[in-house]
Order: C-alpha cells, then sequence, then structure tokens
C-alpha cells in the first residue's frame, strides 16, 4: 500500500503486515529510560493481544455480496469449506461491524449443525459460534448469513461518493481490507498468515460495473430483481483475506495487453478514459520487467487498475484489483504536472511488485512494503527519475527516526497501521537497497528467484530470505542483516584520515547514531556495515569495499594521493550517517562546487551534515557554510532535499524574530538557479528541469523573492483572466506565491478555481497551498474550509497539515482547530493511519517545551489508540526541536548577521 506524498518528496507508509512480535525487554526498558529524560512517560503497556485459535481453519471461501447502494447496506452468504484440526464446540472468527442472522456448521458427509450462540468481542473485532454439539476433526462446510454496513470510513466495505457527468451525487462500493478490515465486509479468519482460495459473486445492479481479484466466469440475471445482476468471478489462488476486493460503481476503461499476455485494464470515471492512459502504459511495461527480473512469471490472467474517489491511501495491491486515489493513476495530457506523472509510475510499478511480494509469497512481517520501488527504478530506464527521488524521499526521512524493522510488538489490530510509519516502511527498502548492493544484482536476483519460487501462495518469515539470499551470494547475509533487523537505529561512522607516504590511511569508528545527540546508553549497539570507498580519482566507482564488523576499524587506501579527496558510502547506499574529521570535509567542498562529487552523493554529503547538527553533533552552522557551495548545483534531487532542509530550519526559525533573516538566506542560495532557469522551459529540458523550475519559484516566492513573486502576480493574473493560463508545473510554485503574500481576494480566487477544478489534481494542488495565506482570519477560513463539503475526507489532512505548516500563527490556530474539532476528526478517521499522520503533520513544527506536555495532556484526556505512537514521537521531537533550538540559535542568527554584513561572493 502507498501512502500519498506529505514530505518533502513521495513518501510511502502504513503497509499492513502484523505479527505479535517479540520487543526485546532491555530495549523497552531503555525506551523508557530516555522517555523519562526527556521529562515524559511511556505510554501504559496494552493488555496482550490474541491471536485466533488454531483448531479450526478455511480452505476456501464462497461469498456472495448484495450492496444496496441507495440504503448503504449489504446482504452477504458465506459457504466456507473448512478444516477442524483440532475437535470444538466452537469457531472463532474475525467480524467487526457485522450482525450474523445465521450460521452452521456440515462435516462432509453429515448433518447440518446449527450455531446456537453469536458471541461478539467487539473490541477484539472477534465472534465466537457456539454449537450444541462437539465439531469432529475433519473437512466440513461452514455457512454464515450477515448483512453490514457500506460506512464512510474509507476502511472494510464502504461507500465511495461521485458525481456523474451530469452533476449527480452517486455512491460506488469499494473495498479497503488492508491491514485488518476484511472482517469488516465478511465473517473470516483475518489474518495474512491464515491463507485460502475465494470464490466471489456480487449482486448488483444491471448498469454497474463489478469487478474482484479474478476475472468475470458468469453474468445472469438475479432471479429476485430484474434490475440486478448476479455476476461470478473466477477462483483466486490461495491468498490472505486482506488480498481481497470487490468494487461496484460506474467506471470508463482502457485496455491493452502485456507482452506476457495478461490483460491490464485501467478503470477511470466516466468520460475520463484518456487519463488512464499514461498509468496503462506504465503498468504494460511494468509486468513483464518484473517476471524478468524475479524470473516468475504474473500468476492470474489479468489485472485491473482503478481510481478510488474516496480513498485514504494512495494504493492498495489487492491481486489482481489495485485501488488507487484518483491523484495517483490518473494523468492529464494537457493538465497533469510533472511530478503527477513521476508519482503514477512510481506507485504504479510499487503496487505491480507487490503481485510477487506480498501477494504470491507473504511475509509474517514484510520488509519489502517499499522495497520493489527503489528496484523498479534502479533497474528501468527512469533511473534518475525515480532513484534519486527515492533517496530524498524515503531513505533520508528515516534517518531521522528510530526502532527497529522486523520486531515491533503489535498490542492489537488498531495499532497495525500506525506501526509501518516512514521507520519501518523506509529503513526496510534501504536496508534491503543497500543488501542488494553487497550482494550484486546478479546473486540478488537469483537469491529472490529461490526465495519466490520456494514459497509461492505461502508463507515466509524473514529468515527465509535471508537463507535464500545467501545460498545464492555466498555471502554471510543472516548475520549481516540480523543487526539491522534486530535492534533499534542505525550507526554513526566517524572517519578521519592520514597520508602514509602514497596511501591513505583511514580510521573508521562506529556507535549508534540517536537524534537527541552522542548515545549514553549501556552497551552500544553494533552493527556489520557494509562500507564502499571512493576517491576523486573515479568518483563513481569503490576502490575499496568493506564489511565492518568492529567498533574500530583502521582501512588502507593504496596510491590515493595527498590532494585526492575520500568519501565513503558511495552511491548512499549504505543505511548509516557519515561524520568526517574536518580536515576530510573541507576537502570534500570542492567535489560539490565543481560536480565532480556524482549527484547523490553530493545529496548524501549535505544531508548527513544537517542530520548531525540536529543532532547537536556538529553547529548548525557549519551545515549553512556547506549549503553555500551549492551555488553551481543542477540537480533536481539535491535541490530538492536542500529545501527541505531549509524548510525545517526555516520552522524551527519561526520561533524567533529573525525569521526574516533565514529567508534572505534562503533567496540568497536559490537565486542563481532561478535565473539560471527562468520561468518558461528551454529546448531539450527533460522532466527534471521541470520540477527543478517549480521546486526553485516555489522557494523564492515563499521566501519573498521580489523579481519571482512580481512574475507570479502578473501570471496568476493573466491565468485567472482566461489570457494565457499556467502551465501544469507552474500553477503550485505560482499558487504558493501569491497565497503567502497575498489577501483575502487571493484567497477568494484560489477557492473559486478549487470549485471549478474537474481534475482532482489540481483540487489537491490548491487545497495543499491553502495554508501559506498569512492573515489569522484567512487561515480560519481556511481551516474551515478543510472540514467543508468541498474537500474529499482524506485530503482534509493535508489542508489542515498545510496550515500547520504555513506559519508560525498557522500552526498554532492548526492545533487548537484539532482540539476543537477533534470529536468529528477522530469519529472521521478513527483507527486509520490518517489520524496519526493529522496528528503529525499539525504539531511536528512546535519547539516549546512546554508544548510537549501539553500535546501529551490532550490526548491522555482524548485518546487516540492507534496513534500512540505518533503521539509519543511528536512529543519527543517537539522537545529535541526546542534543545535544537537553544544550543544554536544565537549561532545561527550571527552568523547571519555577519553575512549581511560582508555577503559572499559566489
Amino acid at each position: 500500500m502507498a501512502s500519498l506524498p506529505m514530505n518533502c518528496s513521495p513518501t510511502f507508509c502504513v503497509p499492513g503486515f502484523w505479527s505479535p512480535f517479540t520487543i526485546f525487554r532491555s530495549r523497552s526498558s531503555r525506551r523508557r529510560r530516555r522517555l523519562h529524560s526527556l521529562g515524559l512517560a511511556a505510554m501504559p503497556e496494552k493488555r496482550p493481544f490474541e491471536r485466533l485459535p488454531a483448531d479450526v481453519s478455511p480452505i476456501n471461501y464462497s461469498l456472495c455480496l448484495k450492496p444496496d447502494l441507495l440504503d448503504f447496506t449489504f446482504e452477504g452468504k458465506l459457504e466456507a469449506a473448512a478444516q477442524v484440526r483440532q475437535a470444538t464446540n466452537q469457531i472463532v472468527m474475525n467480524c467487526a461491524d457485522i450482525d450474523i442472522i445465521t450460521a452452521s456448521y456440515a462435516p462432509e458427509g453429515d448433518e447440518e449443525i446449527h450455531a446456537t450462540g453469536f458471541n461478539y468481542q467487539n473490541e477484539d473485532e472477534k465472534v465466537t459460534l457456539s454449537f450444541p454439539s462437539t465439531l469432529q476433526t475433519g473437512t466440513g462446510t461452514l455457512k454464515i448469513d450477515f448483512v453490514g454496513e457500506l460506512n464512510d470510513k474509507m476502511k472494510g466495505f464502504y461507500r465511495s461518493k461521485y458525481t456523474t457527468p451530469s452533476g449527480e451525487v452517486r455512491y460506488a462500493a469499494v473495498t479497503q481490507f488492508e491491514a485488518t478490515d476484511a472482517r469488516r465486509a465478511f465473517p473470516c479468519w483475518d489474518e495474512p498468515a491464515i491463507k485460502a482460495t475465494f470464490d466471489i459473486s456480487l449482486v448488483v445492479p444491471k448498469d454497474r460495473v463489478a469487478l474482484s481479484n479474478m476475472n468475470v466466469i458468469d453474468r445472469k440475471p438475479y432471479p429476485d430483481d430484474e434490475n440486478l445482476v448476479e455476476v461470478k468471478f473466477a477462483r483466486t489462488p490461495v491468498m490472505s483475506t486482506y488480498l481481497v476486493a470487490f468494487v461496484v460503481g460506474e467506471y470508463d476503461f482502457v485496455e491493452t495487453r502485456s507482452k506476457d499476455g495478461v490483460c491490464v485494464r485501467v478503470y477511470t470515471p466516466v468520460g475520463k478514459a484518456e487519463q488512464g492512459k499514461f498509468a496503462l502504459e506504465v503498468a504494460a511495461k511494468t509486468l513483464p520487467f518484473y517476471k524478468d527480473y524475479f524470473n516468475v512469471p504474473y500468476p492470474l490472467p489479468k489485472i485491473d487498475l482503478i481510481a478510488i474517489a474516496d480513498f485514504a491511501a494512495g494504493a492498495m495491491e489487492n491481486w489482481g484489483l489495485v485501488t488507487y486515489r484518483e491523484t495517483a493513476l490518473l494523468i492529464d495530457p494537457k493538465n497533469s504536472c510533472s511530478s503527477s506523472r513521476q508519482w503514477v509510475a512510481l506507485v504504479v510499478g510499487h503496487e505491480l511488485a507487490h503481485q510477487w511480494f506480498g501477494n504470491l509469497v507473504t511475509m509474517v512481517f514484510n520488509i519489502f512494503k517499499l522495497a520493489q520501488s527503489w528496484l523498479t527504478a534502479a533497474s528501468s530506464s527512469w533511473v534518475y527519475v525515480i532513484l534519486l527521488p527515492y533517496i530524498t524521499g524515503y531513505l533520508l526521512p528515516v534517518i531521522t527516526l528510530n526502532h527497529t524493522v522486523c520486531q515491533v510488538s503489535v498490542g492489537h489490530p488498531s495499532e497495525v497501521d500506525e506501526i509501518f510509519d516512514a521507520i519501518s516502511y523506509s529503513k526496510g527498502a534501504s536496508v534491503i537497497r543497500m543488501l542488494h548492493d553487497y550482494i550484486g544484482d546478479k546473486d540478488f536476483k537469483k537469491g529472490m528467484n529461490m526465495y519466490l519460487t520456494k514459497f509461492q501462495e505461502k508463507n515466509a518469515a524473514t529468515e527465509d530470505l535471508w537463507e535464500s539470499l545467501e545460498n545464492a551470494s555466498g555471502k554471510p547475509i543472516a548475520a549481516v542483516m540480523n543487526t539491522w533487523t534486530k535492534q533499534m537505529g542505525f550507526p554513526l561512522i566517524y572517519v578521519e584520515a592520514e597520508q602514509v607516504e602514497d596511501d591513505r590511511l583511514l580510521k573508521l569508528s562506529q556507535k549508534k547514531f540517536c537524534a537527541s545527540g552522542s548515545y549514553v546508553g549501556e552497551d552500544c549497539p553494533q552493527w556489520m556495515v557494509p562500507i564502499t570507498i571512493s576517491t576523486s580519482e573515479d568518483p563513481n566507482q569503490a576502490k575499496l569495499k568493506i564489511l565492518m564488523d568492529k567498533p574500530e576499524m583502521n582501512v588502507v587506501l593504496k596510491n590515493v594521493k595527498p590532494d585526492q579527496w575520500v568519501k565513503l558510502n558511495l552511491g548512499t547506499v549504505g543505511f548509516y550517517r557519515t561524520q568526517y574529521s574536518s580536515a576530510m570535509l573541507e576537502s570534500l567542498l570542492p567535489g560539490i562546487r565543481d560536480l565532480s562529487l556524482p549527484p547523490v552523493d553530493r545529496l548524501g554529503l549535505q544531508n548527513d551534515l544537517f542530520s548531525l547538527a540536529r543532532a547537536g553533533i556538529i553547529s548548525t552552522v557549519e551545515v549553512l557554510k556547506v549549503m553555500e557551495a551549492f551555488v553551481n548545483e543542477p540537480n533536481y534531487t539535491v535541490w530538492s532535499d536542500l529545501s527541505c532542509n531549509l524548510g525545517i530550519l526555516s520552522t524551527l526559525l519561526s520561533h524567533t524574530d529573525f525569521y526574516e533573516e533565514i529567508q534572505e538566506f534562503v533567496k540568497d542560495v536559490f537565486s542563481p538557479i532561478g535565473e539560471r532557469l527562468g520561468w518558461d522551459p528551454k529546448p531539450g529540458e527533460g522532466h527534471l528541469d521541470a520540477l527543478l523550475r517549480g521546486l526553485v519559484l516555489g522557494k523564492l516566492g515563499k521566501a519573498g523573492h521580489k523579481a519571482t513573486l512580481e512574475e507570479a502576480r502578473r501570471r496568476f493574473k493573466d491565468h485567472v483572466e482566461g489570457k494565457q493560463i499556467l502551465s501544469a508545473d507552474l500553477r503550485s510554485p505560482v499558487y504558493l506565491t501569491v497565497l503567502k503574500h497575498g489577501d483575502g481576494t487571493t484567497l477568494d480566487i484560489m477557492l473559486k478555481l478549487h470549485k471549478q477544478a474537474d481534475m482532482q489534481e489540481e483540487k489537491n494542488r490548491i487545497e495543499r497551498v491553502l495554508g501559506a495565506t498569512p492573515l489569522p482570519d484567512l487561515i480560519q477560513k481556511v481551516l474551515t474550509f478543510a472540514l467543508s463539503e468541498e474537500v474529499r475526507p482524506q485530503d482534509t489532512v493535508s489542508v489542515i497539515g498545510g496550515v500547520a505548516g504555513g506559519s508560525k500563527h498557522g500552526r498554532k490556530a492548526a492545533w487548537k482547530f484539532i482540539k476543537d474539532n477533534w470529536e468529528e476528526l477522530y469519529n472521521r478517521y478513527q483507527g486509520g493511519f490518517l489520524i496519526s499522520r493529522l496528528i503529525k503533520l499539525s504539531v511536528e513544527g512546535f519547539a516549546v517545551d512546554k508544548m510537549a506536555g501539553e500535546v501529551k495532556a490532550f490526548f491522555e484526556s482524548h485518546p487516540a489508540p492507534s496513534a500512540e505512537r505518533t503521539i509519543q514521537q511528536c512529543c519527543e521531537n517537539i522537545l529535541l526541536n526546542a534543545a535544537w533550538l537553544k544550543r544554536d540559535a544565537e549561532s545561527i542568527h550571527q552568523y547571519l548577521l555577519q553575512r549581511k554584513a560582508s555577503p559572499p561572493t559566489v
């Protein structure tokens, strides 16, 4: 499952595999001590959550559902072939928001036994069916008739509102079952390890499209109502419940066949089939790529990709029927911007990779929820379009957070969505990417094929993957990876160099990187770290590769001249931070200025320094000085990360009285590239140039760069008056600029453009920048708009988050708005990941100690069980921000004043 980007660049999150993983007691106690030192108490321990009994398990589900699109209810009939493994007089299943009418069990060749009681355990989302006699071991058929609600919570079997081309409001019935919401559509064994086959039928209005995981094998009139038809689908492979899907609604589609003969369709809103062609092309090319890479064919006869109007995540990889937000699937050839094309390509590739990882083979815990994305990019022609944004979007944000990849305790299904935050999602991808580099592509592919072939249609553990890769490569994969997946965090590698005649002696040491500074705990953890080392002699090739398996290590680089630089972590593939000695760092700066350092290495160097400053290991002023070396930088992704980090620093300094000085610094850094790019595309420019232009103009405009502001206002006026419509790539920076420096009239115009927009992409583009408006009364207007019918429920979060990130006043207003409207917001998002995201976006920018206490106190009196970890992280981050501000504010201020007095020459 993919989540829409809410960060500096696209970000994935919220996969849905869960298991009661072990969490080390010693780690828990260390965490409690650390929280206590920050002035916070750890969240209370929850009662253990019990998995389903193993005495009865499913073999096949025969399921018929009849949704009512007017009353928002559905009727269901389930006939499940089941295996009784141990004699019992009850069957325990998952069940939530469903009323069972009748239930019975018929042992094979014997009489039907009717259940005499249904005991619902609502908190655990279970139901116990009691029988008057013992069910003996063997196979039989479990029959259940039930009813449920097509809810409006964007989970389970739910309703999605859309408007027809004629303007009529109607509803589709759609599904979102990951992580644990199949139980809201039918009683089932709703754990990913409990697999079965599925025979699905849908009774639907005859003028509606009905889709499910498999192809249609029969469609016939429904005997009780001439306006209905019964649509029967082929039997699925053995699979987990969270991958089941069905959709009933009105859609157009475009269609093709992959070179392997798989039928590929993209379903769009009626009248917008043209907008599905880009995703169709991507999907048709991606399926054969994965088949060739893994040497395992796609096992189903078809793959459907469908745009859903109301959808909480970015997309969901249901086997054979992948569901997407409209903005993650639809591309208007004339009105979609370059970043939207990149996003759609990335999400489509990501979800199709899940057809192998997750669907064909299900890990009890799946660390591949993002690994496919870099793999798609690294092995395809879009390497620079997608791989470099992966670095800033997925690897670097997670390095600011901290917990394990694989061993996290899950106390209750409500916690599942939240567990898989940027850490689990992106750390899993980043570690796999490092592993791929360590093993080599040939052996990596060989190992993956061994793994997929051995475990297809089965469950696998992480150790099974390590075994396959170890057998393929002959390297100690399990030993290496256990140091990454069974302990928290990642290392900081400190390196200093000494010239010894014609050689360079490197002294390496590792310790745990901590966001709060140097590690001070007992028994500092150690990692087995694959390290690559490059030099200015050949910046794109590793001069040496080592496995650092001890706290300290000396390495000799042969034939390195005194004037050559040395850099660790070639390509930023290693999941660690690097701290260079002052002399080594100084020698690397010319490589930034003259671009002899490769783009991803320039990016990684700057990002490491920024995180070291954030943690208090170096001064922030040192980072600002390095940022000034990027004056000749041409690369979009490098600028994207610079922009993100300067944005974080600007937010921090909004708590001071010298906020305008950091904006002057932003203008100084971005002006040269802004002048080189200009406003209009030049012949021969590509995708990344368009992305860079939008980024730079938005940054300059927001900072109040005079020429940029004037030109943005001129072009906005022409756009509104219809004289010259803005290109899609310029709309976000122009909208942002005029709003940031505008008034009530500007906001009213933007809201009018929002109402008139036919594309969801354009609506979202406007929603994301509304929070830039500076005036308190206008900020309140935007917040009120966020909860109006004009904004889709899933997009309310980005509007409120935009207000919180727009200004110091906006942050305070957004937090107050959340508190004042908590009941409505919580009722809307409940246990889904959107409630965690809303909290994070709204409070993460605070940098005053007392706000951590205020946030903690509010959620103690207004519990949000599914967001407890997020709340704890936010409180920690507020305290870390406050410490950062106290530590570095004065030196930053003095440096900025010094620059103003003696501007640097560039």
